[in-house]
């Protein structure tokens, strides 16, 4: 079997799903916790609105989300024009887009944890620091997020993760493109539909121990 395989063809999905997620979780996760610390702190009008809008990429179908996302970056669109004015180039069809729609399913995940992670700081830590003369951002740089970080670390992990396995949203909007745009999922759906049993055993088993290894991590981070 594993004179089959073509490490040639391997090695490019693994690398760019790798890449993806990386970048798409770091983004996802300081917007994450840049929001969730917000809106732990905040309250008015319409937050839970705006909370279930938040958490709507965790339920809806990634076709769905890949849907919206084509709308709203397409070249029709006045977002998409404006970026491909920028750049040069349309960011549908390229390997920003496969960021952009791991970012947006990896968010709610990444703002539902901090969000619990911030709820169980002990708030009369942080009055006392404001007690002591620090404003608002000395107190969450050095007492909430400090206190919050073994939630951070899961939150991230679990973004990361999440971005790894994007299938659906990414497909419709950053397609299937060798070399390109071919994540792992991707690559799999193909491999599978021509045949090539081997090759998808080959990013099967890839992706489902990178996944292993990063809910271990998780498990162990929460039992710390």
């Amino acid at each position: 079997m594993i004179a089959e395989l073509n490490w040639g063809e391997l090695w490019p999905p693994i690398r760019l799903s790798l890449q993806v997620a990386l970048l798409s979780s770091v983004v996802a996760a300081l917007l994450g916790v840049a929001v969730a610390w917000w809106m732990s702190r905040k309250s008015f009008k319409g937050k839970l609105m705006l909370e279930t809008l938040f958490m709507l990429p965790l339920v809806l179908p990634p076709t769905v989300i890949g849907f919206l996302l084509l709308v709203l970056l397409g070249r029709k669109s006045i977002v998409g024009r404006f970026i491909e004015w920028l750049f040069h180039a349309p960011i549908i069809f390229s390997w920003w887009a496969a960021v952009i729609a791991s970012i947006v399913v990896a968010f709610p995940l990444i703002y539902q944890t901090m969000k619990v992670g911030f709820a169980s700081v002990d708030s009369s830590l942080e009055e006392a620091g404001r007690s002591e003369g620090a404003n608002e951002w000395q107190v969450f740089r050095s007492i909430t997020l400090p206190l919050a970080a073994r939630s951070l670390i899961t939150a991230y992990i679990l973004g990361f993760a999440r971005g790894l396995g994007e299938f659906g949203a990414t497909l419709m909007i950053a397609g299937n493109i060798p070399g390109v745009t071919q994540t792992i999922p991707t690559a799999i759906y193909v491999a599978v539909d021509s045949g090539k049993t081997t090759m998808a055993w080959a990013w099967t088993s890839s992706i489902i121990l990178i996944s292993f290894l990063l809910l271990l991590m998780t498990g162990r981070k929460s039992k710390s």
